[in-house]
């Protein structure tokens, strides 16, 4: 297990993954011609490696074999091999994470892929082992089969490349139009996948999903379904009491490895809380309930305190590892609460966060509530000294990248955050942070992925725009400026000319005049985070509710027919865009403002849920006028309006 003392052609990328392997004795390349060209003149096959900084299995492939000199001979010798970060260049690992599942019926990172110079794979997988165990091939024995066949039979393995590829290239287009029932099917599947007992869907692992609750709970505000509220407060009570959530330093990992959300894959993912934050927001909306905005505001404080440069921008991750072990940062013995806090207090300390001398991780212990029914943080006063010693403990590795499209969600959930909190704090890190996108990640309109040691990186995707209109969209919410929509609606312009298909409909996930793959990928499942597609969806209806264009409407028939073609197979899987078709069937307030007073619009975002479209108007108009020379709000629902009055009693 060794790290060369020379370093290889990643030494000079900005990506923290790239990095991670620039002192590999593999000679690891950056996607780009220079190893296409160089494969194509030394007759090779070419090894892609796609992961991302703060992923276990990428680490352990790396320990065992991209850091082993025999390993590392058999690659330089007979392939050229190109590292890939996920986060910067998903365009990239979509094409080959597709390829990945048809290959091995699911895929996960590390994502291993053999093809040719002309980027046509020929072979996939995920993690393998140095040495074959488990029935999983050996990544030793992987690369002498790959290099025999290679030599022996090359034009096999280019036919089987090139018939890939021809499937893959179909494009299915749909003729359907958009109808409302796939709300009810989808609601129907939430309903059969759902935990009773532990909250959450399906089984483990457990993904928290936060767009599927986000869906749920307007269909509770909407059809007043109490079911969908119940799985959703259930949902979110287990994730919040399970090992899950950060109960030392806050903040929510990525996913469960278990039913009960009690043991955690301990990376933590910017979008996670983000999106999460938007739905424990939502939840205090409707119920009033402060436990919700509690959570909120403890997920806030911990990204705010260990994820936010200086300048404002939002890192990507942190670390499942701590020298070398998953977990073993967050996890405690019994006596080291003891000797931070003395014995009758640690003793006490750790009956509360169930932490045992028989240990409920691997002999030692995560902290949770799931056995406790106070959730009343009896011990606030305790945790700063047990986080202190924690970090001084063990260290994290810190993904410090700057996403586009991540900070935008974050920016949102802050936004959300403000209006149900009233603190200042959560706005003006959300403007900064959009602001830090707008100097830093955007150059004449033009959006890029990520930024790190002062450069910003990649032209950005359709998942970087459909986010930033989303935060755009948000704090106009939260402030009622009218110059947030204005730039919503000039990306909105960027992203229609350079990503939509005026054919089929839809938004491609990379730009017309961006670097050419293999394929050019729609994306519109929503996995971790709601596809970028689904996203648009979203955005549109917004628009068009707050803009009398009437240019958005071809566009905005289109995403919904494009997406409801791919959403009737499998609706569950589609929350984001579920949400825009239900707004857009069944449109939200409409609440139109002709403001009488400066004040009264200031309380405007404190006043209405989430899911309501206020439109300020500059002054009175023929079909706005002023009703007794003061603030007057005119409200619309369903297709009817009410009287326009000066007070606004609605929630």
């Amino acid at each position: 297990m060794n790290k060369s003392s020379i370093a290889n052609r990643l030494i000079d990328e900005k990506s923290p993954y790239l990095l991670q392997h620039a002192h590999n004795p593999v000679n690891w390349y950056p996607w780009g011609e220079e190893a296409f060209q160089k494969a194509k003149k030394e007759a090779k096959p070419i090894f892609l490696s796609i992961g991302y900084s703060t992923c276990h299995w990428c680490h352990v492939m790396a320990h065992e074999s991209f850091e082993d000199e025999k390993v590392a001979e058999i690659l330089n010798q007979n392939y050229i091999s190109i590292k890939v970060d996920k986060e910067e260049r998903p365009d990239i690992d979509s094409i080959y994470m597709a390829v990945c599942q048809a290959f091995t019926g699911s895929g996960g990172w590390p994502t291993s892929i053999f093809m040719t110079w002309e980027q046509k794979p020929f072979f996939a997988g995920t993690y393998f082992p140095k040495e074959t165990r488990y029935d999983i091939i050996g990544f030793k024995k992987l690369l002498s089969v790959i290099h025999e066949k290679w030599e022996t039979d090359p034009e096999e393995l280019l036919q089987s490349a090139e018939k890939i590829v021809v499937a893959f290239q179909k494009e299915s287009a749909t003729q359907d139009k958009a109808d409302d029932n796939v709300i009810d099917s989808a609601l129907e599947l939430y309903r059969k996948s759902y935990d009773e007992e532990f909250g959450g869907f399906g089984i483990a692992p457990k993904f928290p999903a936060p767009h599927n609750l986000l869906f749920l709970l307007q269909q509770f505000e909407k059809r007043e379904d109490k079911k969908s509220l119940e799985m959703v407060e259930n949902t979110l009570s287990h994730l919040y009491k399970g090992g899950i959530f950060d109960h030392i330093g806050y903040g929510f990992s990525r996913y469960s490895t278990d039913r009960r959300f009690l043991v955690p894959h301990f990376e933590k993912m910017l979008y996670d809380n983000a999106l999460l934050i938007l739905a424990y927001c939502k939840t205090y909306w409707l119920t009033e309930n402060p436990f919700y905005r509690q959570v909120a505001e403890k997920a806030a404080k911990y990204i705010l305190r260990e994820m936010t440069s200086a300048e404002g921008g939002f890192y990507s991750a942190q670390d499942a590892d701590s020298d070398g072990e998953e977990g073993k940062y967050y996890v405690f013995e019994p006596r080291e609460l003891i000797g931070i806090l003395g014995k009758e207090i640690g003793e006490a300390f750790n009956q509360y966060y169930d932490i045992t001398e028989a240990g409920n991780f691997m002999g030692k212990n995560i902290p949770n509530l799931l056995k406790n029914p106070d959730a009343s943080d009896r011990f606030i006063g305790e945790l700063p000294k047990v986080y202190d010693y924690r970090r001084q403990r063990n260290k994290l590795h810190l993904d410090d990248k700057i996403l586009t499209s991540w900070n935008s969600l974050m920016i949102a959930a802050l936004c959300w955050l403000y209006r149900i909190s009233k603190n200042d704090e959560y706005l003006n890190a959300a403007k900064k942070a959009q602001h830090f996108i707008e100097e830093q990640l955007c150059e004449n309109g033009t959006l890029f992925v990520s930024f790190r040691d002062g450069k910003s990186n990649q032209k950005g995707f359709i998942d970087d725009y459909a986010n930033n209109i989303f935060a755009l969209l948000a704090l106009y919410d939260a402030t009622l400026d009218r110059s947030y929509v204005d730039k919503a609606k000039q990306l909105l312009t960027k992203v229609g000319t350079d990503f939509f298909d005026e054919m089929n409909g839809g938004f491609y996930l990379y730009g017309k005049d961006d670097e050419k793959l293999i394929m050019r990928p729609k994306e519109s499942y929503d996995g971790a985070m709601p596809s970028g597609n689904s996203v648009m969806a979203y955005n549109l209806v917004r628009l068009s509710q707050l803009s009398d264009e009437g240019a958005l409407d071809t566009m905005l028939r289109r995403q919904l027919d494009f997406l409801y073609g791919e959403a009737k197979h499998y609706p569950a899987g589609f929350a984001m865009y579920l949400i825009a078709l239900s707004d857009y069937f069944e449109p939200s307030k409409m609440i139109t403002v002709v403001p009488g007073n400066k004040e009264d619009i200031q309380k405007l975002p404190f006043m209405v849920s989430a899911d309501s479209i206020v439109k300020v108007l500059d002054g009175p108009t023929e079909d706005y006028p002023l009703v007794n020379h003061k603030t007057t709000y005119y409200v619309c629902q369903k297709h009817s309006c009410l009287p326009p009055v000066n007070e606004l009693n609605i929630k």
